[in-house]
């Protein structure tokens, strides 16, 4: 599915020739990607599959709000907005650019993240010391992400990320869940209710995160995402579920489709990040047939079907 990325191994240098690319409409692009990533075409007029939909979601669907909740610092006014501050986690800074940062005057641990940066791992830097982190490095990832192009179509054509909105860093507190590390709970929301989730365990390891799919009453399903790790141990749904749905139906209130991150941490929820194309549209299960599952759950507004 991935082939591509074997012959082209920089993910820098992909990103930069998907953008050299930008002249290509983002229907054709998209559809061109599609094929190449899971060998089938996208049906524009009648799509059925959670995939599919997500390319019709992603090619005509305009709301300014996505926008701001695509952006990890001023999502958070919104998460305040919907009542929600308490799972926000500290921020320390947000800064324009590299030479604005103190590094002396950063914690001995924390989080470095693009503020636009995508949730494969490329933009964000979790730092456990300071005194081990290759400062050569740091500053090269860190330039490299406000140097992105905030107006050239992404290689994903996800347009709230090339909207005009430059790119920033943003420093959190690092969050510590110990040796057994952070579960990431990403709930599948539509029209304001969560459907299914994700839940990620084991992000250190050699084999890339483990993961789980489930329901929203927290039963585990019998599918699996495609070139992921299944879960090795059985998943404990949190005593605060109840909490994580609540804030997760109020926070994809406003949208056909939002997927809704969040953690949960010595029994506080936390908020993680709002997305909107889950692997940019392009992953597949097992069975094929889950993709119509998530396809029939997701309603695309009448205003876009017909484009197709």
């Amino acid at each position: 599915m991935d082939s591509y990325k074997k012959i082209f191994r920089s993910y820098r240098f992909r990103q930069a020739l998907l953008r050299s690319l930008g002249f290509i409409p983002d229907r054709l692009m998209t559809s061109l990607q599609y094929y190449v990533k899971l060998h089938r075409r996208i049906d524009w007029k009648n799509p059925r599959r959670f995939t599919e939909k997500l390319q019709v979601y992603k090619t005509y669907y305009r709301d300014p709000l996505m926008i701001t909740c695509s952006d990890k610092a001023d999502v958070r006014e919104y998460v305040a907005r919907q009542g929600l501050s308490a799972i926000l986690n500290e921020v320390y800074a947000v800064f324009d650019t590299y030479d604005e940062i103190d590094f002396d005057a950063l914690p001995d641990r924390f989080a470095a993240k693009d503020t636009l940066g995508d949730g494969a791992g490329h933009a964000v830097i979790l730092c456990a010391d300071k005194e081990k982190l290759d400062r050569a490095e740091f500053e090269k990832q860190l330039r490299a992400w406000v140097a992105t192009p905030h107006r050239r179509p992404s290689g994903g054509r996800e347009w709230p990320y090339y909207s005009g909105k430059k790119h920033r860093i943003l420093i959190e507190k690092y969050l510590d869940a110990g040796s057994e590390g952070l579960t990431d709970y990403k709930f599948f929301c539509f029209d304001g209710e969560p459907k299914y989730l994700y839940v990620m365990t084991d992000r250190a390891g050699d084999g890339g995160p483990r993961l789980g799919i489930f329901d929203a009453d927290f039963s585990k399903l019998p599918c699996a995402r495609r070139g992921r790790r299944g879960l090795d141990k059985p998943a404990v749904r949190p005593e605060n579920y109840d909490a994580m749905l609540d804030a997760a139906r109020r926070l994809s209130a406003p949208f056909p489709h939002v997927r809704v991150d969040l953690y949960n941490l010595a029994g506080r929820v936390i908020f993680g990040e709002l997305t909107f194309y889950s692997g940019t549209g392009y992953m597949a299960y097992d069975p094929d047939s889950f993709d119509y599952t998530l396809g029939e759950a997701f309603r695309l507004p009448e205003s876009i079907l017909h484009r197709g």
